[in-house]
């Protein structure tokens, strides 16, 4: 039976996703501890790609669910990790529970989220003093050969493995009002290649897998060469990699959605949560609003009851702050 998508498509996603397991590198526990703080953690890990980082998370005792789009690489962390839950798609397409986990991860993916429509959902998910922590991988460019064999593994400009940028990031998360400021660390790694690993290198790129199979073939053979000529034999050779790690806490504050979910109702004698043009406001302002428009409805409701204005309440401990978010006033005395 003939397959219903074009055989070079899987075949190539394939052999990206199973490169990922030499071809990139891994991550310090101590990046690991800082990215999710605390112990026994609830963490949604988006953009989970194989599990390199989702490995880490369950082994330094965290409960994580582990999301991609990618359906190869999904298979392949079902193999390497069977005990962690996965969910093929985006975090945006989860039916997620409002603040139902402790963190959310994610690596390299992040910068290619619609971050308008992720940073939302992201923030509903986290509970009160939750953390957002984006962790990636750069390589240690001062060194020339370095930069020579990152200039070939980055493919074309624009391509999506062209390394994210630290002011890229920050910049977006700290534009956003609904996490507090954000906080930086770097670590440095070093990977081990060697004659038969130094392959995965390139085939671990999404860019290759568009090639034909005579063009990926060439691109082997080319960092084969690369590695013949600054390789150590059998020693093989390091590659070191700066892994950049930011993260923030969650904010939330009164009003911020327009659902009407950041808000609690009372259930003594109330109806449905009052809300105007779909955002939730105060009892006090529901009552004002009602005193106001009461003279207009008595011309046309004569004689009728007017039902008493819904009510409802904040939840206190969503809005309460633990120090860290924005309703704190720095002065610099300096």
């Amino acid at each position: 039976m003939a397959s219903e998508r074009p055989p070079e498509e899987p075949r190539g996603a394939r052999s990206v996703a199973a490169a990922h397991v030499h071809g990139r590198p891994g991550y310090p526990r101590e990046c690991v501890d800082w990215v999710v703080p605390g112990h026994g953690k609830t963490v949604l890990e988006i953009g989970a790609g194989i599990g390199k980082l989702t490995e880490q998370l369950v082994a330094a005792g965290h409960a994580v669910h582990a999301v991609d789009r990618d359906a190869s690489m999904l298979e392949v962390l079902r193999t390497r990790l069977p005990s962690v839950p996965v969910t093929e798609g985006t975090v945006e397409e989860l039916e997620l529970r409002h603040r139902s986990v402790d963190a959310v991860v994610c690596s390299t993916a992040f910068t290619s989220f619609d971050l308008d429509c992720t940073l939302p959902v992201i923030a509903k998910a986290l509970k009160t003093g939750g953390h957002l922590s984006v962790v990636w991988h750069e390589r240690d460019t001062r060194i020339p050969w370095v930069r020579r064999l990152g200039a070939f593994l980055e493919g074309p400009v624009g391509a999506r493995d062209n390394e994210p940028r630290t002011t890229t990031i920050t910049e977006r998360l700290l534009h956003s009002p609904l996490f507090s400021f954000v906080e930086e660390q770097t670590y440095t790694i070093w990977q081990d290649i060697d004659r038969e690993t130094v392959s995965d290198l390139v085939l671990s790129r999404s860019w290759v897998a568009a090639l034909s199979p005579e063009a990926r073939a060439r691109a082997v053979e080319e960092v084969q060469a690369f590695y013949a000529d600054y390789g150590r034999g059998m020693d093989g050779m390091q590659l070191p990699y700066r892994v950049h790690a930011v993260r923030t806490q969650v904010v939330h504050q009164p009003g911020l959605f327009d659902d009407g979910t950041d808000a609690l109702r009372i259930t003594s004698g109330a109806g449905p949560v009052a809300s105007v043009a779909g955002v939730a406001v105060t009892a006090a302002a529901t009552d004002a609003q009602a005193d106001a428009r009461e003279g207009d409805a008595q011309g046309e409701a004569q004689g009728e009851a007017k039902e008493a204005p819904p009510k409802f309440r904040f939840d206190a401990d969503l809005f309460t702050s633990d120090g860290t978010d924005t309703d704190m006033l720095l002065i610099d005395f300096t």
